[in-house]
């Protein structure tokens, strides 16, 4: 990374620290089903750049300082925002439809604000369509500092706040219980969000922002059940994804930004749901074929042991494999044995089921559970006195 240069570099630490913060803020949203939220907000800043680059030019400053946009895009947001709650809360639109209406008001205006811009003698206007897909190119060491450490609060706050956002996240109601406000919780969560937008803006772009949000923690969601984990690995993955994203994108000028940086994302996410170990595709089809596999083993034995013919091929290949049968289809000696134990199994299953008081025990029964890892030997020897050769007593 250091061999790009020093403003390179740079920009790498400020994406890989924008990443970082959009992750663990994105796995709220997340967890809260609110997902779509982002994407008003993010569509709500075009606006706010347009303005604000037309005021500061009106007043004869620089239409492209960094500080003046984040500031314009972050009122502009707010207002999305309050958009949203308003129509939610007001009318009788769904809140997915009030997103809809305000992400699509929002950014026509936008655009109608870049067109009018382009039209415009001074302001150095050219580039600013930057922040819609994001761009390193002629990035400041001053506008790394400020995505930088505006990631780094943003971490600092949602460290603040964690316990807050997770609780509402899982259970509103109970978190009301205990004295959280849950208005103010969410609103949190929104303003963190907005943050991480406004911050990302000369990076990722208004129209990718909500990818680096979403993606991370929805691909830490395949390795941990555990909210705090899954916050940590969305954050390494967001973090690792805005620096590689920023450093492919810094080594090859022509290649956007924002784009960069989501489709390595989108590679951390599939790989993670391709090859997490107890999530993943992988681990699913491997669990399916195992089970697949105990239940062709366990029909083959109680078929040896009641004398039957096995005539399914996967089954006697499986039985084989395990060296319960021959190649002419005759149990071996061992086959004998587990057949045996098979067929006795499957009649002591039987009498629990039959049999009352025994209800919770008997749920267990499957097929495939041993009998031993439900009942104590001197349970098992119990029902081995009811039995007889023949069947239930």
């Amino acid at each position: 990374m250091f061999d790009l240069g020093y403003n390179a570099s740079l920009v790498a630490i400020g994406a890989g620290l924008l990443g970082l913060a959009a992750g663990v803020t994105g796995t709220f949203l997340f967890l809260r089903k609110r997902a779509l939220v982002s994407d008003a907000i993010s569509h709500s800043t075009l606006p706010g750049v347009a303005l604000a680059f037309i005021v500061m030019v009106s007043f004869g400053g620089d239409g492209r300082s960094l500080v003046g946009l984040m500031a314009g895009s972050a009122l502009s947001a707010a207002a999305g925002l309050l958009a949203v709650g308003w129509l939610t809360r007001r009318t009788r639109l769904a809140e997915d439809a009030a997103i809809g209406v305000v992400l699509s008001v929002f950014f026509g205006l936008g655009i109608v604000l870049l067109t009018v811009i382009q039209a415009m003698s001074a302001g150095r206007q050219a580039g600013l369509e930057g922040y819609l897909l994001g761009s390193t190119a002629g990035m400041l060491r001053t506008d790394a500092l400020i995505i930088a450490v505006g990631g780094a609060l943003v971490l600092a706050l949602v460290a603040l706040l964690r316990r807050m956002l997770i609780v509402t996240a899982f259970d509103p109601e109970f978190a009301g219980s205990i004295g959280i406000d849950t208005g103010r919780a969410d609103l949190a969560m929104m303003g963190l969000v907005l943050a991480v937008t406004v911050v990302g803006l000369k990076i990722v772009g208004l129209i990718l922002i909500v990818a680096l949000l979403i993606l991370p923690p929805v691909a830490a969601r395949f390795w941990s059940d555990r909210a705090g984990s899954v916050a940590l690995i969305a954050g390494g993955i967001g973090g690792v994804s805005g620096a590689v994203g920023a450093m492919l994108s810094v080594s090859a000028p022509a290649l956007p930004t924002g784009p960069i940086i989501v489709l390595v994302a989108f590679a951390i996410f599939a790989m993670s749901m391709l090859f997490a170990p107890r999530r993943g595709v992988v681990a699913a089809l491997i669990r399916h074929l195992s089970f697949r596999n105990r239940v062709h083993l366990r029909q083959g034995l109680l078929a040896l042991a009641q004398g039957q013919p096995v005539y399914e091929a996967l089954t006697r290949r499986l039985l084989r494999r395990a060296g319960l049968i021959r190649a002419d289809g005759v149990a071996t000696g061992a086959g004998t044995a587990q057949a045996a134990k098979a067929l006795l199994d499957e009649r002591r299953w039987q009498w629990l089921r039959a049999s009352e008081g025994t209800g919770a025990a008997a749920a267990r029964y499957d097929g495939l559970t041993p009998i031993e890892t439900v009942l104590t030997a001197d349970q098992i020897a119990r029902i081995d006195s009811q039995l007889r050769p023949g069947g239930l007593v």
